[in-house]
């Protein structure tokens, strides 16, 4: 089958991550009012989140181990991650939310590659069990691959 659009522009698609989380309370704090993310389906074991469009599934467990070793600048930034990208104004609004909550960041929302393809907004947190974030601003999603 041969298309003329892009293959992200074919039709919308959702991630789906599942990682451990050691409390469904706090995770639906967090998660819930912290970041605004509306609660789907849970049991005594899990709560799914729509995150921002996407569906994370928290499950109780050890969360993932993580280490300082990605080079993001001149910062080293946990790894692995995960996060989203959102338009410009929505980052803004979310970096304002989670100053107000006064969240930890482990990277203070920035402009990175400032007048190169490719300028971003980012952030990075780490939500009450450890587990990296990484949200990125960009002022039109069509520069996310500029190169």
């Amino acid at each position: 089958m041969t298309t003329d659009a892009p293959p992200a522009a074919a039709a919308r698609t959702l991630f789906h991550l599942a990682f451990h989380v050691t409390h469904l309370d706090e995770a639906r704090r967090f998660y819930g009012q912290v970041l605004g993310c509306t609660e789907g389906r849970s049991t005594n074991t899990w709560v799914d989140f729509d995150f921002f469009g996407h569906q994370l599934s928290l499950h109780l467990g050890e969360p993932f181990k993580t280490t300082r070793t990605g080079q993001v600048g001149e910062h080293l930034v946990p790894m692995p991650h995960f996060g989203l990208i959102l338009e410009l104004p929505a980052w803004q609004a979310l970096a304002q939310r989670l100053r107000d909550a006064r969240v930890d960041f482990v990277l203070p929302p920035q402009l990175r590659f400032e007048g190169q393809p490719g300028e971003q907004a980012t952030m990075f947190f780490c939500d009450p069990f450890g587990n990296p974030i990484e949200i990125k601003g960009f002022a039109s999603l069509a520069q996310v691959y500029a190169s």
